[in-house]
């Protein structure tokens, strides 16, 4: 859909391409405006309708709310109630959901090319840049071999990248290989080119705690150059 309506118009219906083709019928899901940002927020994690509101800056709460009951009734999007003292409602993907998430990576890393570069007072979402700049570039053969965890502290939020899908990231009593602390800006300028990370090492922009050879390895997986 090329607009959507105000805060109390209506929210228009969603396109039908009338073609037998996978992409057309994967548009017809996915192509109206602000869905592909709700996935990717949610993708992130569980989120209430009023912790999207907020991260997704401008979208009016008719539109939010239309385009959650029909992530709802694809199945992309489930509700589920948080236990006391919390007792509210959130929004989270499911199994098929986060099969939506190779088509996030593949846009990402397309929009990254079109992203001037950062700067210090430039608003980086964290979890953007570690899914932009880092996690959406991991390589699995250059990880072949290689058990470690990675833990990432940027701005304040913490993250966990392992080497191999599926390895040791969620596993809490593991201390990481490797600590990199970065701003959020910083990463993106790194996966830009127009920050070097060797340069910003130096300079103290970037620290790591942790062994060399598992920066090297980092650095491998991850394509950073």
């Amino acid at each position: 859909m090329s607009t959507d309506e105000g805060y109390g118009g209506p929210v228009p219906k969603p396109t039908n391409y009338q073609m037998y083709c996978p992409i057309a019928r994967g548009l017809e899901v996915l192509g109206d405006r602000w869905t592909l940002l709700i996935l990717r927020d949610l993708s992130f994690a569980d989120a209430r309708f009023t912790d999207l509101r907020t991260s997704l800056v401008g979208i009016p709460p008719n539109v939010l709310s239309q385009r959650l009951k029909d992530l709802v009734a694809e199945g992309l999007v489930e509700t589920r109630e948080l236990p006391p003292p919390a007792a509210r409602t959130v929004y989270t993907l499911p199994e098929y959901g986060r099969t939506t998430t190779p088509v996030l990576r593949a846009l990402s890393r397309f929009g990254l090319q079109r992203l001037e570069p950062a700067e210090p007072d430039t608003d980086v979402r964290p979890e953007q840049a570690v899914f932009s700049a880092v996690s959406g570039f991991y390589d699995p053969a250059a990880a072949e071999g290689i058990d470690e965890r990675y833990r990432l502290e940027v701005d304040g939020r913490t993250f966990t990248l392992a080497s191999t899908r599926g390895g040791p990231a969620g596993d809490e009593r593991r201390e990481p290989d490797l600590t990199v602390i970065a701003p959020a800006w910083a990463l993106v300028d790194v996966r830009l080119g127009t920050l070097d990370l060797d340069d910003a090492l130096a300079e103290g922009t970037i620290s790591t705690q942790g062994r060399k050879l598992a920066l090297r390895h980092f650095r491998r997986i991850f394509q950073l150059p």
